[in-house]
């Protein structure tokens, strides 16, 4: 069985220890998920396994024709070769294999009566026998079809960077290696893809370790877990939903032992200071052990929670609306007399084939992008972010507090506060420490987590997001998921990521190519449920079904109301103001209740005032959101 062993491996970045002495076995068929935060070490262990970087300390055991396969984040494919030449490029000998065949056949054609040519010509042959060498480049194209690849003549040089991945990928599938490492693999690819790919890697006979956000992938695939955590790895045994639990359980025992190290220390001080009697041998132990005690005391390191509690700008019902919008690039049909109403708190999810125009539609919509023929009216009370797949420039030489404060030195909160720049960046998971590094110094990821912030701290109340699950970590996905529940404003994202669709969009746009968008309403696994039992079902058109002998007559309908009376007008002119006072007074309350924190009597009449007063707020919010939809 192919094993290989990590002993004691260490890796710095700049200043920061990545990971410090950590050690493990990778055995045949294990399935290892590598997740952490952003930052946290986990490409640069993929880096120090392929032999790309090398440990400050450490090494790595493992027999000599011990073979490693190893997909970047961005491949490292020769531009001037086409995608089947990309594919068979690798240094394995089974590509060596095939070249050299190559060469001899043409050698064989040019001189087919020179004996050294025809017997290098048949020693090739047999070796191409021997390694079954002949079924490589028909695998080779299976798998790019599989991940739609189809033109294998295409340069390397003409393809986008998702196109690149793919081919990156067929590379290192159709090498076999006794170690695979993955680093975000399913990023750019199609769900049908990526089902095949799960199913590729569960009859994989080597051993798999892969880094991913993908959390549905990781269910799939993985049956071991490592953590990257302050320079630490914690491994589990299972799945991601395993991984959750046994982490839960860990850090629930960390903290109690913590706890109880601080009791006894707080026993240690208190017998310290009424001064240990003779320093005999013992106590003289005794005095050791608080020392160790003094000096181990609160080193427990947790990840902490993205604690995004941003307020926003009130929004009416009108958002945005598209009508008979049309675009088209050279011969790809984007949008053809395409029509949607976007309505205040709508949970859209964008998803569909690559290149099928879905980034463009967000473009449209922030203004990036004008149509062909149509209309975009976005309305009034509509303040836009849109998160990009591509960061912003930001400048290396900028520190990442002052990148911050070219927004403003602090934000208001749901509860009305004011949250510095300092405080918001420790939510953000960036320590004080951090916060005068210089930008260039950050990680890919650690770069997208800044930008995101510095999105919300303009408290949009619309928020177009492109493809996020790409370069954010797990935690930070998690906490992001659970503020877009509760955002009050508008939500479009475009994604590939199963999980996050689910979690994040109630209403769907598929795109499947040449401006043909289904409309679905309700989850995306739903969706991908109701598409396998279409596509099972049988052919046979079902029976008609008898038609209605009679219909009832509808109901006729009331009169639409379209704009306001003279008296709404004057009401709705003054709301906001009438809101504010409200939200003055409730913060009045809060701050009097803080004052009198000690005074049960006079809390409890505080707290049926506050009560009241927030009642008094929903109701002229509810009334607010009612007039403005009638608005001039």
């Amino acid at each position: 069985m192919q094993t290989l062993r990590a002993e004691n491996l260490t890796r710095t970045y700049g200043e920061k220890t990545l990971f410090k002495d950590i050690s493990f076995i990778v055995n045949e068929h294990d399935r290892i998920g590598v997740i952490g935060v952003n930052g946290s070490g986990k490409t640069n262990l993929l880096d120090v396994l392929a032999g790309v970087t090398a440990p400050e300390h450490g090494e790595l055991i493992k027999p000599k024709n011990y073979e490693i396969g190893y997909l970047k984040q961005q491949p490292d494919l020769d531009e001037s070769l086409t995608v089947i030449d990309a594919v068979l490029a690798g240094s394995q000998d089974i590509f060596r294999t095939i070249r050299h065949y190559e060469a001899t056949l043409a050698a064989y054609a040019d001189a087919p009566e020179d004996p050294a040519t025809q017997q290098a010509y048949m020693d090739a042959e047999t070796k191409m026998n021997q390694e079954d060498a002949w079924t490589a480049e028909s695998d080779v194209k299976t798998i790019l079809t599989q991940l739609h690849i189809t033109d294998l003549k295409q340069t390397i040089k003409t393809m986008s960077g998702g196109q690149r991945k793919r081919v990156g990928l067929a590379q290192v599938l159709i090498q076999s290696p006794d170690l695979l490492l993955l680093d975000e693999p399913t990023n750019h690819l199609d769900f049908d893809s990526i089902e095949w790919l799960e199913n590729y890697l569960a009859s994989y006979k080597g051993a798999l370790m892969v880094v991913t956000h993908d959390r549905y992938f990781l269910d799939q695939v993985a049956n071991q877990m490592f953590e990257l955590s302050f320079g630490e790895l914690y491994k589990y045994t299972g799945n991601y939903q395993a991984f959750v639990q046994a982490k839960a359980e860990r850090v629930a025992r960390d903290i109690t032992a913590e706890h109880k190290q601080q009791q006894l220390y707080k026993k240690e001080l208190a017998w310290m200071r009424a001064g240990a009697p003779a320093r005999s041998t013992k106590q003289q132990g005794r005095i050791n052990r608080f020392n160790d005690l003094k000096d181990n005391l609160n080193t427990l390191q947790v990840d902490g929670d993205v604690d995004i509690s941003l307020g926003q700008q009130r929004l009416g019902k009108k958002v945005i609306e598209l009508k008979d919008a049309n675009l088209k690039f050279d011969d790809q049909t984007i949008l053809q007399d395409f029509s949607i109403l976007i309505q205040a708190k709508d949970r859209i999810g964008i998803t569909g084939i690559n290149g099928a125009g879905k980034s463009s539609l967000l473009n449209v919509i922030a203004g990036k992008l004008p149509l062909d023929s149509g209309t975009v009216t976005i309305g009034e009370t509509v303040k836009m972010a849109y998160y990009t797949q591509q960061t912003e420039p930001i400048p290396g030489d900028k520190r990442i507090i002052n990148y911050l404060q070219d927004v403003g030195e602090n934000v208001v909160n749901k509860q009305g506060e004011r949250v510095s720049v300092t405080e918001l960046l420790e939510e953000f998971l960036f320590p004080r420490s951090m916060h005068g590094t210089l930008i260039r110094k950050l990680s890919g990821g650690e770069k997208r987590r800044l930008y995101l912030l510095k999105l919300l701290m303009q408290q949009p109340n619309v928020l177009l997001l492109d493809e996020p699950t790409n370069d954010l970590d797990i935690g930070t996905l998690t906490v992001l998921e659970n503020y877009l529940s509760d955002f009050a404003g508008t939500v479009i994202t475009v994604s590939h990521d199963r999980y996050f669709l689910d979690k994040v969009g109630d209403k769907l746009l598929i795109f499947d190519g040449q401006g043909h968008i289904e409309r679905y309403a309700g989850r995306f696994s739903s969706y991908l449920k109701d598409q396998k039992t279409a596509n099972q079902a049988p052919t046979t058109a079902p029976k008609k079904a008898k038609p209605v002998a009679e219909e009832t007559a509808a109901p006729a309908k009331p009169k639409e109301k379209v704009k306001l009376t003279y008296a709404e007008q004057l009401e709705y002119g003054k709301i906001e103001g009438v809101i504010e006072e409200l939200d003055a007074h409730k913060r009045e309350i809060e701050t009097a209740m803080a004052e009198n924190a000690s005074d049960y009597g006079k809390l409890a009449d505080l707290q049926k005032e506050l009560t009241a007063t927030e009642k008094s707020i929903d109701e002229k919010m509810d009334r607010w959101d009612y007039l403005s939809q009638y608005a001039e």
